[in-house]
């Protein structure tokens, strides 16, 4: 027998669904939900039907957008000889929000992960195959992880043979961390990429 009312178990269990939201988080969610007011239960209500019945992705490198191609693509300031591939969508925002990168980017949609069954053609390679001009910069972002690293080196491969210089984005110690709560890995990669003072 349940305590809570078959609606409230039933927001409870859609919320639980989210990433990184357990049952407790969803039960605490879910009763600040039913003691809002009905104002703000729309506008949520709203905002959920919305984001799906507007974002798409652009059709030229895969970050959302409301439109057929998203802000960055439409800006002439920004640099098309350097791109930027990262692995999803949300994975551009961290560098927009430095203010610093002033290139386009490529969404793969994924990583290259033959165990889980995605491979190549999975992905959205050919989008980014047909943007690659001689001599432009590849700046590959995937995640440190294994299938991050599987897929840079693919990829290192293909643009490379395609005439494009490939970079691949600097590891090492965080900015502010003891060595102390470092992991074996990070400490290995960062005494390979180490440079000259």
């Amino acid at each position: 027998m349940s305590l809570y009312p078959k609606s409230a178990n039933r927001l409870i269990n859609q919320l639980s669904k989210l990433p990184g939201i357990g049952k407790k988080t969803a039960s605490r969610l879910a009763f600040y939900i039913l003691k809002s007011d009905e104002i703000y239960n729309n506008n949520l209500s709203n905002a959920i039907k919305e984001v799906k019945l507007k974002i798409r992705f652009c059709n030229s490198c895969g970050m959302m957008t409301e439109g057929s191609e998203c802000d960055i693509c439409l800006d002439h300031n920004r640099d098309d000889n350097i791109i930027c591939v990262v692995e999803q969508p949300q994975d551009i925002y961290p560098f927009e929000k430095t203010s610093t990168y002033k290139g386009k980017y490529h969404v793969l949609g994924g990583v290259l992960s033959p165990l889980d069954g995605v491979g190549p053609e999975d992905l959205n390679l050919d989008g980014l195959y047909n943007k690659i001009k001689k001599g432009m910069e590849i700046i590959l972002a995937t995640n440190p992880s294994i299938e991050g690293d599987t897929t840079c080196l693919y990829l290192a491969k293909k643009l490379e043979g395609l005439g494009a210089r490939v970079t691949r984005l600097a590891r090492g110690l965080p900015v502010g961390s003891d060595l102390e709560y470092m992991d074996d890995l990070t400490l290995v990669r960062a005494m390979e990429g180490r440079t000259s003072i």
